[in-house]
């Protein structure tokens, strides 16, 4: 019992007052001359502005307007090392671990995921990175559709050590397509707050306190784009003109950690740099792990359906906690790091 009350004091994380990442590190862009429309399957893509699938999201209004776009533009984040794309998230690419659950691949079909994800702080260097997220994928692995959205850790691709809010696309497999947040031509902004590439306004103390985000990816059921969701608000979409495989939606999701390093390497924490434990204001953890399933339904995902994938058990575990009533489905993961199977 005593547990479940310190979880309680978990404090919801905004990217609102006291965000060192402010409008000063985007660029005011005209609407529909955003990166994603020189997309050639793009050229003529009449923007969302409603989501039938969640017709009570609204806008966030908790931004001063010094801090917001002016109405019909939207913040591109202004990249600080140029256009590369980094693409390092398969799991065949050399230095990458994982600690998460996900799904089972047996034929089922997903519409979505969200979950409330704690936010840490780490020190790392420029060839390694740590992050936080969640994965909605489907296709095999020449053609794999993925989108990914959580923290990250960064300096190869920021220039800092600094825990932002970071997306990912590929609809070919990490081959020519897809990039970070809106590197290249794809994801669609409609929010007028900064959100993506911004660092949060806090991060969680080990023992103290544990802050949290809440994030959704859904698939809008009318007209087949995938929403990003975080908070109360809708800030973007990837419209299903990028994706062969998604376009059926995700046969597999993912929520978890994931690390790089540079071959023969030190592997960097994940999460808090911790092995998981049952008192979340210790650990890095996932809560109110939802899917939404074949049928456009928000649900706990089932016990029964997922499996747990730790690849490296001496620097990064995950443990599945299940339900209780003060977190819905949770998990904690994470783990120093180190000399990780070299």
């Amino acid at each position: 019992m005593a547990l479940r009350l310190v979880l309680c004091l978990c404090v919801y994380l905004l990217f609102t007052q006291g965000a060192e990442g402010s409008i000063a590190d985007f660029d005011c862009v005209e609407i529909y001359k955003q990166p994603a429309f020189q997309h050639p399957l793009l050229k003529n893509h009449k923007i969302q502005e409603t989501f039938s699938s969640y017709e009570d999201l609204e806008k966030n209004d908790n931004y001063e307007k010094k801090e917001q776009c002016p109405k019909g533009t939207v913040p591109i984040f202004r990249q600080r090392n140029g256009s590369e794309s980094f693409h390092l998230n398969t799991p065949e690419h050399l230095g990458q671990h994982f600690a998460t659950i996900e799904t089972m691949l047996d034929g089922s079909i997903y519409r979505g995921a969200e979950a409330e994800i704690s936010v840490h702080s780490l020190s790392l260097q420029d060839n390694q990175y740590s992050k936080s997220q969640i994965w909605l994928e489907n296709g095999p692995s020449g053609q794999l559709n993925s989108i990914q959205a959580g923290w990250a850790v960064h300096p190869r691709l920021y220039g800092d050590s600094v825990t932002r809010f970071t997306i990912y696309w590929t609809g070919d497999g990490y081959g020519k397509t897809g990039c970070y947040n809106t590197q290249c031509p794809g994801f669609i902004v409609l929010s007028q707050n900064p959100r993506i590439g911004s660092q949060f306004s806090g991060s969680s103390i080990y023992g103290k306190t544990s802050l949290y985000f809440t994030l959704q990816i859904f698939q809008d059921v009318s007209s087949g784009n995938w929403g990003l969701k975080l908070g109360n608000e809708v800030i973007g979409y990837w419209p299903k003109e990028l994706f062969t495989e998604l376009n059926k939606g995700a046969s597999l999701v993912r929520y978890g950690g994931n690390t790089f390093m540079s071959t023969n390497e030190i592997s960097p924490p994940m999460g808090n740099a911790h092995f998981p434990v049952a008192d979340f204001l210790k650990t890095a953890h996932f809560k109110n792990v939802l899917i939404i399933d074949s049928n456009y339904k928000r649900v706990y995902v089932e016990d029964k359906k997922i499996r747990r994938y730790a690849d490296i058990f001496e620097c990064f575990r995950v443990t599945y906690w299940g339900y209780s009533k003060s977190s819905g489905v949770s998990f904690s993961f994470g783990g120093p790091g180190g000399k990780c199977g070299v």
